[in-house]
């Protein structure tokens, strides 16, 4: 099948709000008497914010209800926020804007894939909220990545078969998510540790749309 559509996650592909991420889990975790690593933080990519906190909580030993757990979620969530509500077009990553005209060009249909209830805000503040032709965030989704939900939902959609996308990630779960809805896989990171993606590069700006789709020329 020909490559129709190109589906891609928000964070740490268009945008890098990681180290907001960071710095609010972080916040949390020190209020809560014990610390979490910038290394930690990276198995918090590409996991909804109830999995994470629950991956934070085991760090530190710590044991909550869920009440004060969804309370926790809360709070994390608006010190993030603090910080996305400043966001600008100036925080889009170096290469985006170049990669997204070359695919109106060749006339792919794209879609937003995040696992991120505040997707539509930063889509809003970066100025792309009408960029692609379908967003599923985590307000549209049950289950988080390494589940293909959000990547099978963004396919459907476009109305396209999942052979016909590729799924562009910088985490090992949106990786994951991707080959698990059958569909192709573009590692935006290192390759040592994006393994399993079918091709691997270190952002959109060292990327053409000519090479990902002869990379995936049937």
């Amino acid at each position: 099948m020909a490559i129709r559509a190109f589906l891609f996650d928000l964070d740490g592909v268009i945008v890098d709000t990681a180290i907001y991420h960071y710095q609010a889990w972080r916040r949390l975790a020190n209020e809560l008497g014990f610390d979490i690593s910038e290394e930690f933080n990276e198995r918090l990519k590409g996991v909804s914010r109830m999995e994470s906190l629950d991956l934070i909580l085991a760090e530190g030993g710590q044991t909550l209800s869920d009440e004060r757990k969804q309370e926790l979620a809360t709070q994390k969530n608006e010190w993030y926020l603090e910080q996305v509500s400043r966001m600008t077009p100036d925080d889009i990553l170096p290469g985006v804007a170049t990669f997204f005209s070359q695919v109106r060009k060749a006339g792919l249909q794209t879609a937003l894939g995040s696992v991120s209830k505040n997707a539509p805000l930063i889509l809003e503040r970066i100025g792309m909220s009408e960029v692609f032709d379908a967003v599923i965030d985590g307000n549209k989704i049950s289950k988080g990545k390494p589940d293909p939900e959000v990547f099978i939902k963004g396919a459907a959609e476009l109305e396209v078969q999942p052979a016909e996308c590729v799924v562009f990630e910088d985490a090992v779960a949106g990786i994951e998510a991707g080959k698990r809805g059958g569909m192709h896989t573009v590692g935006l990171g290192s390759p040592d540790v994006l393994t399993q993606a079918d091709m691997v590069a270190p952002s959109l700006e060292h990327l053409t749309v000519e090479q990902v789709l002869e990379r995936f020329k049937q």
